[in-house]
């Protein structure tokens, strides 16, 4: 066991991205070799904690290792401490023995991440050469208890942006009104009627339009918007609900 980390408690990251048609997660593949048989599945970043971290440090570093941003939306929201959760596969448990890890009762709190990863956003991210965005729905089998991590996590961001604006982590600082929408679709699991949504969404007065439109797109460029966190700040207390 590597000097530092506390051997009981680790930290696990769901990582969400949006590419304005999917809802993704970033997953990292881990390769072991078992009786000179070669496997390959993926995980989520994670890692034990150090001594010298609280758990939000923790995640941030976590979540800067793996992606190599700062400062960026992130939520505890679940411990997992079933006794028998590191034991789902026999891979898992000779991959814990290669990496030095405790194999025995191990509790990880799990927090989830929202990121921007649009064209202008993923050239600033600093991924290894395991790491990739997978779809949510494409998502099946993971190392031990991991897909249970992400379908928990999914179930809290939906709620979430039922009643709170943190859909815009996942948009560029511009936006079109359509992207907004494909983006509540997708993660809702539902379809708006357009001048509806609309509708819906024009109350918001945070939501700034601005005096610009796309460029570089083959259809009629649509005009571009900015979420103001400021004017959130200050009418927060307005209704903000997409749950009807």
């Amino acid at each position: 066991m590597q000097e530092g980390l506390i051997p009981n408690v680790s930290v696990d990251c769901v990582v969400f991205g949006f590419d304005f048609t999917h809802l993704n997660v970033l997953l990292n593949e881990r390769n072991i070799e078992m009786d000179g048989i070669a496997f390959a599945d993926m995980k989520l970043p994670g890692d034990l904690m150090r001594l010298d971290e609280d758990l939000d440090a923790s995640a941030a570093r976590i979540l800067r290792e793996n992606t190599g941003l700062s400062n960026i939306y992130l939520k505890q929201f679940k411990s997992f401490g079933s006794p028998d959760r590191l034991k789902k596969h026999i891979r898992d448990m000779e991959w814990l023995r290669k990496i030095d890890h405790p194999e025995e009762h191990v509790i990880t709190i799990a927090y989830y991440s929202l990121i921007d990863i649009s064209e202008k956003r993923n050239s600033e991210l600093i991924m290894n050469d395991n790491a990739r965005w997978i779809p949510v729905h494409e998502i099946k089998d993971l190392v031990m208890d991991h897909f249970e991590i992400i379908t928990c996590a999914y179930e809290y961001l939906r709620i979430e942006l039922l009643n709170k604006p943190i859909g815009f982590e996942l948009l560029p600082d511009k936006f079109t009104l359509s992207q907004m929408q494909k983006l509540y679709e997708v993660i809702l699991g539902t379809t708006f009627d357009k001048r509806n949504f609309r509708k819906k969404i024009s109350s918001m007065k945070y939501l700034i339009p601005l005096n610009e439109k796309q460029v570089g797109v083959a259809h009629k460029p649509a005009r571009l918007y900015v979420f103001s966190r400021e004017l959130y700040a200050k009418t927060k207390k307005d209704n903000f609900d997409f749950s009807v």
